[in-house]
């Protein structure tokens, strides 16, 4: 494993052809980024979405849209599937054998074991394989952030090649195997995702929009909207993707759902000195001794800074037992996973992510109130069941390998979120800008 900033552009390169199959938000970011550093880019997506792309792109010098992927195929020298996790095979099965005869084939889903799979079951032997992943979604600034590149099947200096394209994002690119990349996108972000989409799943069950509600804002509590609001804007198959089709995510996701239903047992026996132990022994394997600590993820200020709902003085914040955040902890100390292991791929988002849990778990004070708050405030008893089946029920989709069944679920709670995403949005880029700041 390896990191690099070097930019360089090989002799020789200006007819080189990039081609984009699939026109989503990530691919439709490649294209602009990558026509207007020069580069010439043939896309496609659906055949009936050709006359909308060709409007769209139609301003755009160095872009072509054409009908469909063996098109692209047989005229790109470096071509890019931008698509579905879920139906990537399909694709390269279909637009594969087409590929230009020494052309570079890469793609960009968030799980590559399958990926990898396609790649060598359709791509004719003399095609170079190269993946790579932007970890960050198409409304992140690029600049900065890590860039997968797998060199799978390819000589240097392809991938040489590759580098000179892909420097226009002015990301930082991170060289791992498909297995490597697996293991480190299910480490930082399954588990998480897990817990903000099953917050999101007990908000929605019990009517609840959190930022209108006292308990709910302010501190540790900002940061948590904030990130399930923005998960449910973005589309289903983001995620569904690296829960579903990643086997370590899948067990990720499963000992998660073990972890909730343990911890709220424990809070309905009123097991204090359980949940004490049980917690403090997590923390120690997740975050070490106190003594080894050294400086938090997060300031401060990006806890209390940005928020969707404004506290009352006749309705001030309550304690909150952060089960969800104590489930992250228990759930990486069974799986013995420690996430700063992994910090050479983190984003501003996996950076949010454990800098709250972090912040929770280093304040003595702070997690000692919310285990207090567990086991004997039963005002939001209601609350954690329905946080408990939401864990639950998200686990069994994933096991089942369900897709539709995951989108169902997805699509009705992003529904009932809806009206909120522009404001989320804006406070959500706040909120990253201000974690990037943090940390350069």
């Amino acid at each position: 494993m390896a990191v690099s900033t070097k930019r360089s552009i090989p002799p020789g390169m200006e007819n080189f052809v990039i081609g984009m199959i699939g026109m989503g938000d990530m691919g439709k970011m490649y294209a602009e980024k990558l026509s207007a550093a020069g580069w010439r880019v043939m896309a496609c997506d659906r055949e009936e979405r050709y006359e909308s792309l060709k409007q769209e792109f139609a301003g755009m010098k160095h872009v072509e849209i054409c009908k469909n992927g063996h098109l692209v195929s047989r005229a790109s020298d470096y071509i890019i599937y931008s698509v579905e996790a879920a139906i990537i095979g399909r694709v390269i099965a279909q637009y594969g054998p087409s590929t230009k005869l020494g052309a570079i084939v890469g793609g960009q889903t968030s799980c590559k074991s399958p990926e990898i799979e396609a790649f060598e079951a359709y791509l004719p032997a003399d095609v170079h394989i190269i993946s790579c992943h932007s970890l960050h979604g198409p409304g992140v600034d690029p600049r900065n952030q890590p860039l997968v590149l797998i060199q799978h099947r390819a000589p240097d200096a392809s991938l040489r090649k590759v580098e000179a394209v892909l420097s226009c994002l002015e990301s930082n690119f991170v060289y791992l195997t498909a297995q490597e990349h697996d293991r480190i996108t299910a480490d930082t972000q399954a588990v998480t995702h897990a817990a903000f989409l099953s917050m999101g799943k007990a908000w929605h069950a019990n009517n609840q929009f959190p930022w209108m509600m006292s308990r709910y804002v302010g501190g540790i509590e900002n940061v948590k909207i904030n990130l399930t609001i923005r998960i449910y804007s973005q589309k289903w198959h983001v995620y569904a993707g690296l829960a579903i089709l990643n086997p370590e995510a899948k067990e990720q996701i499963a000992q998660y759902a073990r972890s909730v239903t343990d911890l709220y047992k424990l809070m309905i026996e009123g097991n204090l000195e359980g949940m004490r132990e049980r917690i403090f022994k997590a923390r120690e394997k997740v975050f070490g001794r106190p003594e080894t600590w050294k400086t938090q993820l997060l300031e401060p200020s990006i806890l209390t800074s940005f928020s969707l709902g404004t506290p009352t003085a006749d309705s001030p914040p309550r304690p909150n037992n952060h089960l969800s955040l104590l489930a992250m902890v228990d759930c990486w100390a069974a799986l013995n996973i420690v996430p700063y292991d992994h910090m050479l791929c983190s984003t501003p988002l996996f950076r949010l992510r454990l800098g709250v849990t972090e912040h929770l778990f280093r304040d003595d004070a702070l997690l000692e109130s919310a285990l207090k708050t567990a086991v004997e405030d039963k005002t939001y008893r209601s609350d954690d069941l329905e946080f408990t089946f939401a864990a639950r029920g998200w686990a069994e989709c994933v096991s089942l390998g369900h897709f539709e069944t995951w989108e169902k679920r997805f699509e009705s709670t992003q529904k009932y979120f809806e009206p909120r995403f522009d404001e989320a949005k804006v406070v959500g880029q706040q909120m990253m800008k201000k974690v990037l700041e943090s940390t350069q």
